[in-house]
């Protein structure tokens, strides 16, 4: 007896259960049953969906199969529930869809582009400034100040400053000050 058939599995092979199940979660469904609702209801083969969503076919495969749990690509991703949509919309499978329609919507589909929108963050929260007192040299006679001299000019400290300054006003200061231009 194979390990399928004693896990209750039936044929899929070890782990396809497993993977499977996380595509559910996921994606909302396995991603086989979405490609062949997909291949079926445009009357299309896995390989020209796969041209379609800009992945090939033997990765479409993988994932149809349930041999590979994600997609990796959020563009294909996007493409493949677009499209899911538009076939929705139209009908399918229920309502055929003439050839030529379907090709121009693989078309569509084809050319789309995600383009990613991040979420801004929260404003920070207030940031009290406590003054900072000069740097002084150490007992050895070199400054923090000296030290960062050394290893870069003026204006780039200044830079770095004003990119700290919002985050580390106290970090700021001391290169303000390194800079020779105390806040």
């Amino acid at each position: 007896m194979t390990s399928a058939a004693r896990s209750g599995t039936g044929s899929y092979p070890p782990g396809v259960v497993e993977n499977r199940a996380r595509q559910a979660e996921l994606y909302g469904a396995p991603l086989g049953d979405r490609v062949r609702r997909l291949t079926t209801g445009l009357h299309i083969t896995q390989a020209r969906l796969a041209r379609a969503l800009g992945i090939s076919a033997a990765m479409l495969s993988q994932l149809a199969s349930g041999r590979r749990v994600k997609i990796g690509d959020p563009a294909v991703l996007a493409r493949l529930l677009l499209l899911d949509q538009r076939c929705t919309e139209l009908g399918a499978p229920a309502e055929p869809i003439p050839p030529r329609a379907v090709e121009v919507l693989l078309s569509d589909v084809a050319r789309a582009h995600w383009q990613f929108s991040p979420t801004p963050l929260p404003p920070a929260p207030p940031v009290r400034l406590r003054p900072v007192a000069p740097v002084a040299p150490p007992a050895g006679g070199s400054s923090a100040a000296d030290a960062l001299r050394r290893i870069a000019a003026p204006a780039r400290l200044a830079a770095a400053a004003a990119t700290l300054g919002p985050g580390f006003p106290e970090l700021a200061e001391v290169l303000r000050q390194a800079a020779g231009r105390p806040g």
